[in-house]
């Protein structure tokens, strides 16, 4: 039986399951992962390694299963360029590659990693057609896996959570949740046609920009509070001010623009994170 459905043959097939890696939803994850082992200190790069292949899988099962679901299942989707056995396949090998990742950090770390690796897999796999329904989970998923992508990459270096390591992850929970409102903004009125409940259906688009901003304001507040108490490095400071300019000029855009810039932003907010816990120049001035 086929695999793809726009050709034959092994280049069609390679084609069609290399058109599952979107690089705009797979870089942050995987930035988040060495962004967590950074802030460990001393790094791993075997471990590091591992744990990124296991957050590419866990994001490349959310992409597949997702298309699934949206055009094989639900019908929403005018395309895909995977048939279903295709899409279980591509699933069966992705979740294959992300246990033999669990495997190896639990051999290679200790069993405990696997309370914070594991659910990045279980977000990704029931993202559609279940979380996808709610406008909290809708909403929080993906966010949340950023967060646990932090966490795990700073245990399978340290072996260890910290208070500075859950804080960080809290920070971006919050502040890339207000950005996926935003990014669900841009489908308010398919979403409300097809009665899927995200933020923007459930409160209306200016409510929904409200909630949006206010995350995350709520979360550069929180990270400035930190870096001014120095439970954050210093630096962070130039993290809230790049990402707060941006937002600024968002507020003014269209859903689809403002998606783009905060992505964007939050791209230069984790980098210059990554800075301050690596080199923290502010830090050493005063």
């Amino acid at each position: 039986m086929a695999l793809a459905r726009d050709g034959t043959g092994s280049g069609a097939v390679a084609r069609a399951y290399w058109s599952q890696v979107h690089p705009v939803f797979m870089t942050p994850p995987i930035a988040a992962s060495l962004f967590g082992a950074i802030l460990a200190g001393s790094v791993d790069p075997v471990l590091a390694a591992v744990h990124v292949v296991a957050m590419f899988a866990a994001v490349y099962t959310a992409h597949v299963k997702d298309g699934y679901v949206d055009f094989h299942v639900r019908g929403e989707d005018d395309d895909h360029p995977l048939t279903e056995r295709g899409c279980r396949i591509g699933l069966a090998a992705s979740t294959a590659v992300f246990a033999g990742c669990c495997l190896l950090l639990a051999a290679l770390v200790d069993v405990l990693v696997l309370a914070v690796v594991v659910p990045t897999w279980l977000i990704a796999y029931h993202h559609a057609p279940q979380l996808d329904t709610n406008p909290v989970t809708a909403t929080t998923g993906y966010p949340l896996g950023i967060a646990l992508s932090i966490l795990g990459g700073f245990y399978v270096q340290a072996g260890t959570i910290t208070a500075v390591s859950l804080g960080f992850a809290v920070v971006f929970l919050i502040l890339l949740s207000g950005v996926k409102v935003i990014d669900d903004a841009q489908d308010y009125a398919y979403d409300r046609s097809i009665r899927k409940r995200t933020v923007a259906v459930a409160v209306g688009p200016d409510r929904a920009y409200a909630v949006a901003y206010g995350l995350m304001t709520t979360a550069l507040i929180a990270v400035t509070a930190f870096a001014v108490l120095r439970i954050f490095p210093l630096t962070a400071l130039l993290a809230v001010l790049a990402f707060a300019a941006v937002a600024a000029v968002a507020r003014r855009a269209d859903p689809e623009l403002a998606t783009m810039l905060l992505v964007r932003g939050s791209y230069v907010f984790l980098a210059v994170l990554v800075a301050a816990v690596r080199f923290d120049p502010l830090g050493r001035l005063v």
